[in-house]
Protein backbone atom coordinates (compact mmCIF):
# COMPACT_ATOMS: atom_id res chain seq x y z
CA UNK A 1 0.00 0.00 0.00
CA UNK A 2 1.57 3.16 -1.07
CA UNK A 3 0.10 5.56 1.88
CA UNK A 4 -0.25 2.82 4.99
CA UNK A 5 0.24 5.81 7.74
CA UNK A 6 -2.78 7.49 6.33
CA UNK A 7 -4.94 4.54 5.96
CA UNK A 8 -4.24 4.04 9.59
CA UNK A 9 -4.98 6.90 10.60
CA UNK A 10 -8.91 6.64 9.56
CA UNK A 11 -11.32 5.72 12.51
CA UNK A 12 -13.52 2.29 11.62
CA UNK A 13 -15.56 3.20 14.16
CA UNK A 14 -16.60 6.65 12.38
CA UNK A 15 -19.18 5.47 9.90
CA UNK A 16 -17.88 8.59 7.88
CA UNK A 17 -13.99 7.84 8.53
CA UNK A 18 -15.05 4.26 7.95
CA UNK A 19 -16.49 5.22 4.35
CA UNK A 20 -13.45 7.42 3.39
CA UNK A 21 -10.89 4.19 4.09
CA UNK A 22 -12.48 2.04 1.69
CA UNK A 23 -12.67 4.51 -0.91
CA UNK A 24 -8.74 5.76 -0.16
CA UNK A 25 -8.11 1.62 -0.31
CA UNK A 26 -10.22 1.62 -4.29
CA UNK A 27 -8.37 4.59 -5.15
CA UNK A 28 -5.06 2.90 -4.30
CA UNK A 29 -5.83 0.09 -6.15
CA UNK A 30 -6.92 2.81 -9.37
CA UNK A 31 -10.87 2.35 -8.81
CA UNK A 32 -11.99 4.99 -11.04
CA UNK A 33 -15.04 7.97 -10.16
CA UNK A 34 -15.19 7.10 -6.76
CA UNK A 35 -17.87 8.42 -4.38
CA UNK A 36 -19.19 8.94 -1.04
CA UNK A 37 -23.41 8.82 -0.81
CA UNK A 38 -24.42 9.49 2.68
CA UNK A 39 -27.68 7.90 3.04
CA UNK A 40 -28.15 9.11 6.98
CA UNK A 41 -31.62 10.22 7.46
CA UNK A 42 -32.69 8.54 4.30
CA UNK A 43 -32.27 4.77 4.52
CA UNK A 44 -31.92 2.23 7.52
CA UNK A 45 -29.98 0.28 5.03
CA UNK A 46 -26.48 2.08 5.65
CA UNK A 47 -24.66 4.91 6.44
CA UNK A 48 -23.42 5.35 3.65
CA UNK A 49 -22.57 3.97 0.30
CA UNK A 50 -18.91 3.76 -1.92
CA UNK A 51 -19.13 3.29 -5.11
CA UNK A 52 -16.40 3.04 -8.20
CA UNK A 53 -15.81 2.01 -11.48
CA UNK A 54 -13.78 -0.26 -12.18
CA UNK A 55 -12.25 -0.48 -16.39
CA UNK A 56 -12.83 -4.49 -16.35
CA UNK A 57 -14.34 -7.39 -14.69
CA UNK A 58 -11.17 -8.31 -13.71
CA UNK A 59 -10.27 -5.14 -11.88
CA UNK A 60 -13.95 -5.92 -10.74
CA UNK A 61 -12.97 -8.32 -8.82
CA UNK A 62 -9.39 -7.35 -7.33
CA UNK A 63 -10.77 -4.08 -5.92
CA UNK A 64 -13.17 -5.53 -4.70
CA UNK A 65 -10.71 -8.45 -2.62
CA UNK A 66 -8.31 -5.71 -1.84
CA UNK A 67 -10.84 -3.96 0.33
CA UNK A 68 -12.08 -7.03 1.53
CA UNK A 69 -8.37 -8.18 2.54
CA UNK A 70 -6.54 -5.05 4.04
CA UNK A 71 -9.81 -4.23 5.84
CA UNK A 72 -10.09 -7.72 7.59
CA UNK A 73 -6.02 -7.48 8.36
CA UNK A 74 -7.32 -4.44 10.21
CA UNK A 75 -9.83 -6.23 12.00
CA UNK A 76 -12.97 -4.95 10.53
CA UNK A 77 -14.48 -7.75 9.31
CA UNK A 78 -17.12 -7.89 6.47
CA UNK A 79 -21.08 -8.73 7.09
CA UNK A 80 -21.79 -9.80 3.47
CA UNK A 81 -20.08 -10.09 0.27
CA UNK A 82 -21.41 -10.53 -3.29
CA UNK A 83 -18.76 -10.42 -5.57
CA UNK A 84 -19.83 -10.82 -9.31
CA UNK A 85 -18.42 -10.64 -12.97
CA UNK A 86 -19.97 -6.37 -13.31
CA UNK A 87 -20.86 -5.93 -9.47
CA UNK A 88 -18.96 -6.22 -6.38
CA UNK A 89 -20.65 -5.57 -3.20
CA UNK A 90 -18.84 -5.23 0.30
CA UNK A 91 -20.93 -4.63 3.52
CA UNK A 92 -19.83 -3.15 6.36
CA UNK A 93 -22.94 -2.37 8.25
CA UNK A 94 -22.54 1.21 8.33
CA UNK A 95 -20.45 1.59 4.74
CA UNK A 96 -21.25 -0.21 1.79
CA UNK A 97 -18.84 -0.79 -0.98
CA UNK A 98 -20.22 -1.20 -4.63
CA UNK A 99 -17.46 -1.95 -7.56
CA UNK A 100 -19.04 -0.98 -11.05
CA UNK A 101 -17.87 -2.51 -14.02
CA UNK A 102 -17.84 0.82 -15.89
CA UNK A 103 -20.65 0.17 -18.78
CA UNK A 104 -22.73 -1.33 -15.84
CA UNK A 105 -22.65 1.47 -13.47
CA UNK A 106 -23.39 4.19 -16.41
CA UNK A 107 -26.66 2.16 -17.05
CA UNK A 108 -27.93 1.69 -13.15
CA UNK A 109 -26.72 5.58 -12.05
CA UNK A 110 -26.98 4.32 -8.88
CA UNK A 111 -25.66 7.34 -6.98
CA UNK A 112 -28.02 9.36 -9.07
CA UNK A 113 -30.80 7.40 -7.40
CA UNK A 114 -30.05 8.94 -4.14
CA UNK A 115 -28.64 12.57 -4.68
CA UNK A 116 -30.32 15.37 -3.33
CA UNK A 117 -27.66 17.93 -3.87
CA UNK A 118 -25.84 17.73 -0.89
CA UNK A 119 -24.98 14.49 0.02
CA UNK A 120 -22.72 13.13 -2.92
CA UNK A 121 -18.91 13.58 -2.01
CA UNK A 122 -16.22 13.18 -5.40
CA UNK A 123 -13.61 10.90 -3.25
CA UNK A 124 -10.03 12.70 -4.28
CA UNK A 125 -7.11 11.77 -2.70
Amino acid sequence: MENEEKFNSYDFADSHQLALATAFLLADKKGKDIVIVDLRGKSVIADYFVICSAQSTTQVRALAEYVDEEMGKRGRNINHRDIDAKWSALDYGDVIVHVFYKELREYYQIERLWDEGNNVERYEE
